[in-house]
């Protein structure tokens, strides 16, 4: 059965509701009405950002409110994205690799592809030496919001919103697949708002978790805006990054073994700020600037009176402010031209309350000699077709021959981006 906390164009869409509302009335010269919640059914608040505020509001709860799993922002287009119409470079072909509903963080392990959603399941796609997919089976059920997945050395591990699990103490056989999880690491905020973890594997077998704040703008708490580190074996967990609005995409650097991230900005500062980012994690204990800065080095409103912390880490990259930088890649295959060797791949999920829809596409961030980036460029766009949003793109993995795959989660598909030129 579909989670009820899921619904396509989940997260920042569903938040929409709230703020447009808050926007209508104000532009009515109308003050919206506070009632009182009880405790447990408690609706979350929004930060007004044209005031100063040392306490913004914090989202509260576990489990999205109906009044935002009801609304949809986007103007969604009649149908999903016709593939011919997705704008790639010249040789590149997209086709649809496998339909798994709500498709959200993908990770490749021994002739199979997991696939997660933000519901209760998470799926595995079997394939052949030829990439081409199998029967979609399911591995893992009974899920709160089971965003997160990875593998360590065969073995599955699952970040739910409030928790890590590990599935087994074996390799992940797909079709006897473990009939529970039993948790590792701390008990994570149970809080819906940026509650979709994203989870991978560190060059040295611990696993990575990004934890969202629980607001648009707000003070953190411990676990909170942070990437955490958890030892598989034992439990132990540590809080190696800080400052970290809200990350869904964390990857490891090849050769430096160094943690690579995205983080989407602040909303409701404007349509041109904050940028997205993208940050690469130097040293353990370094905060990366949110709340005092809602994006690159753009001061949040709520802020903007206090002294910001010194030491803080600005992104290596910045992006077009909304578009929603989520799952990445470095692309280390020998099937796409020499020049895609070791640069990196992001999915653009898109923006939600922007004046004119940005993102929904792939991007390709371009390397210097240093090994830094230089330029970006759009890889595969055209899932916003004259302002209609057509898909959305979550996550990016290349797959053993050099191909790369992108889940949408609006659609419930995996694509298969292939090289077929001279």
């Amino acid at each position: 059965m579909q989670d009820p906390r899921y619904k396509r164009s989940f997260g920042r869409n569903a938040m929409a509701a709230g703020m447009a509302g808050l926007l209508v009335l104000a532009a009515c010269g109308e003050a919206p009405q506070e009632t009182e919640a009880p405790a447990e059914a408690e609706a979350p608040t929004f930060n007004d950002p044209t005031q100063a505020n040392p306490n913004p509001d914090r989202s509260e709860g576990s489990t999205i409110p109906q009044e935002f799993l009801e609304a949809d922002p986007l103007v969604v287009a009649a149908g999903p994205v016709a593939l011919t119409n997705i704008d790639m470079p010249e040789g590149f072909v997209i086709r649809e690799w496998a339909s798994v509903e709500g498709a959200r963080s993908l990770v490749v392990g021994d002739g199979f592809v997991l696939v997660s959603t933000q519901g209760d399941s998470v799926y595995a796609v079997p394939f052949d030496n030829k990439m081409q997919a199998g029967e979609v089976v399911t591995v893992a059920s009974d899920l709160h919001v089971g965003n997160g997945i990875t593998l360590v050395d065969g073995v599955l591990y699952i970040a739910e919103q409030h928790r890590v699990t590990r599935w087994g103490d074996e390799p992940l056989d797909i079709n006897n697949p473990a009939k529970e999880g039993v948790q590792v690491g701390p008990d994570l905020p149970d809080l819906w708002h940026h509650g979709w973890r994203y989870m991978t594997t560190s060059a040295d077998g611990k696993l990575l978790v990004g934890t969202g704040a629980p607001c648009n703008v707000c003070k953190l708490r411990p676990l909170e805006g942070s990437i955490i580190r958890i030892d598989p074996a034992t439990g132990v967990h540590e809080t190696i990054a800080t400052g970290i609005r809200n990350t869904v995409g964390i990857t490891i650097h090849p050769e430096t073994g160094q943690p690579w991230f995205t983080d989407n900005g602040a909303d409701m500062m404007g349509d041109d700020i904050p940028p997205e980012e993208l940050n690469v994690l130097v040293e353990d204990g370094k905060s990366y600037g949110f709340p005092w800065y809602g994006g690159g080095r753009e001061r949040t409103p709520q802020f903007s009176e206090e002294t910001a912390p010194e030491g803080e880490v600005f992104p290596v990259m910045e992006f077009q402010a909304h578009s929603a930088n989520l799952g990445l890649m470095f692309y280390t295959g020998d099937q796409f031209p020499a020049a895609y060797k070791g640069s990196v791949l992001i999915a653009q999920h898109g923006s939600w309350n922007r004046t004119f829809p940005v993102g929904y596409q792939i991007v390709q961030v371009v390397m210097g000699p240093d090994g830094m980036p230089i330029a970006q460029q759009p890889f595969a766009a055209g899932w916003l077709e004259k302002g209609d949003v057509t898909g959305r793109p979550v996550d990016v993995k290349q797959m053993p021959d050099g191909s790369v795959l992108v889940s949408d989660d609006m659609n419930g598909l995996v694509y298969r981006i292939t090289y077929e030129g001279e």
